[in-house]
């Protein structure tokens, strides 16, 4: 559904990404881990159009959208949860999630989504008349995962969605991420700085270092892997 062939992003004098490939296949969750500062969240950013690469392809479901605009991309169903959440602050959770169907203007099916999110997400319905500013960390990642979801995406990339949030919901938020892949069939590539847990919910995993692809294999495989866990397991 995703392809990526040798994939360079700089900023500035800085190699942020020097030639990664990698692929998703539909109805997949495949995830990227790595440290701080490894290029994952670039990764993210360049496949949906909010950084302009360099050089390499970006294909996806056959059709190159290398360097396209981002709302481009969004429309062809390829949305992206951002790191830090980032919600409207000052608007409601309602008008939150509107925003996520900007580009869409079918009414009935915009409404079925929003049901969609309230059903997977009800503390969402509890706070729609409430500005999205004053939820906790985990409760704005809800709802920028809902927001996400109102564009009906059938790919949708999930930046570091457990940064911040409280432990008892980290394990919500992951198990709404499989829900969500398994009821609506939504291909995920998720960049998780908390390894363990990206690994026991995806199918398949690529370890970035210094923007550089350095293994891929199946999760189960990677997770007692000597060289992963010594790095990203704590031993």
């Amino acid at each position: 559904m995703l392809e990526i062939k040798d994939l360079k992003v700089s900023y500035g004098a800085i190699n942020a990404l020097r030639g990664i490939s990698l692929t998703v296949n539909k109805g997949e969750i495949v995830t990227l881990i790595g440290a701080n500062g490894a290029g994952k969240s670039t990764t993210l950013r360049a496949i949906s159009g909010l950084i302009k690469a360099e050089s390499g392809s970006v294909t996806y479901e056959g059709k190159s959208i290398f360097n396209q605009p981002a709302h481009k991309i969004v429309s062809q169903g390829l949305s992206q949860v951002p790191e830090g959440r980032m919600v409207f602050a000052n608007l409601t959770v309602l008008e939150n999630l509107k925003m996520g169907a900007y580009l869409r203007n079918d009414k009935a099916a915009i409404a079925q989504e929003m049901d969609y999110v309230f059903n997977i997400f009800p503390r969402l319905k509890e706070r729609v008349k409430q500005q999205a500013g004053t939820l906790s960390g985990g409760e704005q990642q809800m709802l920028a995962i809902g927001r996400a979801l109102m564009s009906k995406p059938r790919f949708l990339m999930l930046d570091e969605p457990s940064l911040g949030i409280a432990p008892l919901l980290v394990k919500t938020i992951f198990e709404k991420i499989v829900e969500i892949n398994r009821q609506q069939g939504i291909t995920i590539l998720l960049v998780e700085q908390n390894a363990n847990r990206a690994l026991e919910i995806s199918q398949r995993g690529y370890v970035l270092e210094s923007g550089a692809i350095i293994l891929q294999d199946d999760s189960a495989k990677l997770r007692v892997n000597d060289q992963v866990r010594k790095a990203y397991l704590g031993g």
